[in-house]
């Protein structure tokens, strides 16, 4: 059992579950003898009580029957921030399954152990933040520039591929009755909203009406047209000066009037009140309101609605919108059964289904089907049974493995786990390398810990009436602790550098910048001296140690339950940490290297000072120099170097050409057990990139330019590092000559019919793509800017044994091959069209073309 789970795992064994956030309402008080006559509505209340409803933490309300409910909770790759659950590759991994099936699947799994930790209390129960059956996802912004932190969330680049996984994970997460939802899915953040992080709370776009109905908001169309989500939430930038929580030209007519939506907005947190504190649109907290609420924002995430009141007397806002906001809110509640005495058919869901064997398995089968194999130039994979030099900071990571918005990972397997487990450990050797950017700290590795003879620290866990819970050996400390009942922990042993030199010591948790929790007391002690006694999150969190001897260090903990986490980290000298992997690697067959990027860096308006990074956002898509500096070494031994990239965004390599390159992604709890068996061959890679991957960061426009053009494979027309949609396999396909009629009348579907033979040695999946190229007179100036290259059009996943052949059935409906003018006005135009289907963009992967023409007269789309 690794440590992490360890302490969790006891702790609850010794019956101390997590705390409640607050009692249960009392049913009498909550249901007087009139509630029946009233509950449907918010008849009775006062402006105050009513308004109070519609803020995220809403209080109880005794003439409703309602609990206290927050109605924050997260679920973008499993549950989120409410303790263990099944932590799934992060979004951006998912999107590179390329497969729909799987992702619903993923959404019924999250919506599932949501409803196993809510029907582990008793309905009445006032349910805190992050308890709540109202998720807040998917995230399906358009990834459109690498260099936005919060990409890693998204599914990608592509509209088309992003629409339809987005589909998936509604349904999978809201189940197949809508008047009994499973949990309520909050699409998000609607609109034109990807970066960057700094200035996001003013920051208003100027997107042209093309690049509005081309780019931002398919996604959203088809989740709340075809995924029928039931809720929707709206970002924190403006559109041409108006903030999108108070836009009613796109809350409103577009999104209740053009798309048929029934279901409860709510906001990103605090956008409300950037409306007047940031944005400046509106003078003060009430006009601010009064705009968001006229412009179609019914639930506020913050405090700003508590102006409501003073809005509606003072004549800005009319008490009906309140009152049809707050109808919305309790029709919601209603349908979860999230009020006193509520009921679901979904109540049945035992309070253990929470990191199920099953559930492993999937998030196994998702690791497993994210990775992509981006080169294997010297067929140097998959791996035999080599010495391995396992090398890199992402190697032995939990903060990798989880990414951003997640859960606690349930024995979580890193690289290096993964590794030894599938090599076996006597093959295996490590070396962390140096970190991940300049001047940044990384976990300390078990390298450099050690006690009776063993690598990482003994430890000692007791619960809050003293008793030992747990003893026994951690390689490192790298904790997840969420809603860990309280505890206190002692790790003992010896801290022994690798070489003489200054090593700075340092305590912290994961990365954290809304809804942080209260912080755990620390202290550590070196040779016997006490360096650090504050709290994670504190000051004086950091010491240096002189490393020319082995030093003895104790470091306790005091968990008070919260939602945090402990992480002992270091910055070592870089030649020294260089030196130790370059003799690693001259002693193995093969290298190993684990390297990329981590949630540290990249995400939601973080403080990170580095070199290629702001804010939570990059600068360079390049590599950090450390790490490139480090493959150069490596590679200079002459011992063959397979790259393994773990990140949440595109990174380019620069002028590196290793012999093998793989994309892991934030992988999730069996990252490491999925990464080694596409290495050894186990299981052929099949995942296909669903962003472009840049040479570099003077190919792209500037970040603040929301402008399509020279952004994505759609528009852009130089040459990337990989394409979107690329992926190698360890067999081949060839395909055959498609079956589709010669003309169709505009307005109607395409049927294609195309057969995929495997003509290699191995099982293996393909990734079918059909990309389309539109008639030349969709592609002028004078109808699109920018001028589109070719569009996803349909794909599908196919399995197939070596000498199979397997027919594969594409539906091509008319919106995926509109055009959109420059006037925003979507069209199926007719001419001859042409159709690529292959394992990736044409001269990127084998395939065929096809064509076909569309009669008949343009037919313009519905929004």
């Amino acid at each position: 059992m690794k440590h992490s789970t360890a302490i969790l795992a006891l702790a609850m064994a010794a019956g101390l579950a997590a705390p409640a956030a607050a009692q249960s309402v009392n049913c009498a008080a909550c249901a007087p003898s009139d509630a029946p006559a009233q509950a449907a509505s918010g008849e009775g209340l006062t402006l105050e009580r009513k308004a109070a409803q519609l803020m995220n933490a809403a209080p109880a309300e005794p003439l409703l029957g309602l609990p206290a409910y927050d109605w924050w909770n997260e679920g973008l790759h499993g549950l989120a921030r409410n303790g263990q659950a099944t932590v799934f590759p992060q979004a951006i991994g998912l999107a590179a399954t390329w497969d729909v099936d799987l992702v619903q699947r993923v959404g019924d799994v999250t919506s599932t152990e949501a409803r196993a930790k809510w029907n582990a209390r008793p309905t009445n129960a006032a349910r805190d933040l992050f308890e709540g059956l109202t998720i807040w996802s998917p995230n399906i912004n358009i990834f459109r520039d690498p260099r936005w932190g919060r990409g890693q969330e998204t599914y990608g680049e592509d509209p088309y591929l992003t629409g339809r996984l987005g589909v998936a994970f509604v349904q999978g997460l809201q189940g197949p009755d809508p008047d009994h939802p499973k949990v309520i899915a909050a699409p998000k953040h609607l609109a034109v909203h990807s970066g960057p992080e700094a200035g996001r709370d003013s920051f208003s776009v100027n997107v042209s009406p093309h690049d509005l109905e081309a780019t931002y908001l398919p996604a959203f169309r088809a989740s709340v047209v075809d995924g029928k989500a039931q809720s929707l939430m709206c970002a924190y930038n403006a559109i041409h000066g108006t903030p999108v929580c108070a836009s009613s030209a796109l809350m409103i007519d577009r999104l209740r009037g053009d798309w048929g939506f029934t279901g409860v907005t709510v906001s990103d947190c605090d956008a409300v009140a950037n409306i007047y504190l940031f944005h400046h649109s509106q003078p003060d907290a009430a006009h601010a309101a009064a705009a968001a609420l006229k412009g179609g924002t019914d639930i506020n995430c913050g405090g700003a609605y508590r102006a409501l009141p003073a809005a509606v007397r003072a004549g800005l806002v009319d008490e009906a919108l309140v009152d049809a906001a707050l109808d919305r809110a309790l029709a919601a509640r209603r349908a979860l059964g999230a009020v006193v005495d509520g009921r679901s058919p979904w109540d049945s869901i035992p309070a253990t289904a929470v990191g199920t064997t099953e559930h492993r398995a999937l998030a196994r089968e998702a690791a497993e089907k994210s990775i992509v194999l981006l080169e294997n130039s010297t067929d140097l994979l998959p791996l035999k049974n080599q010495k391995i030099a396992v090398i890199g900071a992402n190697a032995d990571d939990l903060n990798v493995l989880e990414g951003n918005y997640h859960g606690a990972a349930i024995d979580p397997v890193t690289p290096l786990e993964g590794l030894r487990a599938r090599f076996g450990a006597a093959r295996i050797s490590y070396a962390q390398g140096g970190p991940l950017a300049e001047n940044t700290p990384v976990v300390v590795p078990e390298t450099a810990l050690s006690s009776g003879g063993r690598p990482g620290l003994e430890v000692e866990v007791r619960d809050a009436d003293g008793r030992v819970i747990r003893s026994g050996h951690d390689r490192r400390i790298d904790l997840n602790l969420t809603k860990t009942a309280p505890f206190k922990a002692r790790w003992t042993g010896l801290f022994t550098p690798p070489a003489p030199g200054r090593y700075r010591l340092m305590i912290d948790g994961p990365a954290c910048w809304h809804a942080c929790p209260a912080h755990d007391a620390v202290r550590l002690w070196v040779n016997g001296v006490k360096q650090i006694d504050s709290i994670i999150g504190g000051s004086g969190l950091e010491v240096e140690v002189n490393g020319d001897r082995p030093s003895e260090i104790r470091l306790e903990l005091d968990h008070n339950g919260g939602d945090e986490g402990i992480r002992l980290r270091w910055i070592a000298p870089a030649e020294v940490q260089r030196a130790e992997a370059v003799a690693a690697a001259a002693a193995a067959d093969v290298v190993v290297a684990v390297v990329g990027l981590s949630p540290d860096l990249e995400g939601e308006a973080l403080r990170v000072s580095a070199p290629g990074f702001v804010g939570g956002d990059r600068s360079e898509v390049i590599l950090p120099e450390p790490q490139i500096d480090l493959l150069k070494a490596l590679a200079a031994t002459g011992k063959p170097l397979v790259v393994v990239i773990a990140s949440g965004s595109a990174v380019s390599l620069g002028d590196l050409k290793p012999e093998a390159v793989l994309q892991l992604w934030y992988p999730g709890v069996e990252g490491g057990t999925a990464l080694a068996a596409v290495l050894s061959g186990d299981v052929n890679p099949s995942g296909r990139l669903p962003v472009t991957v840049y040479a570099s960061s003077a190919d792209l426009p500037a970040f603040t330019d929301y402008g399509m053009k020279e952004r994505t494979y759609r528009y852009f027309t130089g040459t990337p590092a990989w394409s979107f949609g690329h992926g190698l396999s360890y067999t081949r396909f060839a395909y055959q000559p498609p079956r589709l009629p010669a003309t169709i009348a505009a307005g109607q579907p395409v049927e294609v019919a195309v057969s995929v033979r495997n003509i290699g040695a191995r099982p293996g999946e393909e990734v079918v793509q059909a990309y389309l190229l539109p008639p030349d007179a969709g592609r002028e100036g004078n109808l699109t800017d920018p001028v589109l290259q070719r569009q996803l059009a349909g794909f599908a996943r196919v399995s197939t044994a070596p000498g199979q052949t397997r027919e594969v059935r594409l539906t091509i409906d008319p919106r995926a091959m509109s055009s959109v003018d420059r006037t925003g006005t979507r069209r199926v135009l007719p001419g001859a069209y042409r159709l690529w289907l292959g394992g990736g963009q044409p001269g990127d992967a084998d395939g065929v073309w096809a064509q076909f023409v569309v009669t008949g007269q343009a037919v313009e789309l519905p929004k």
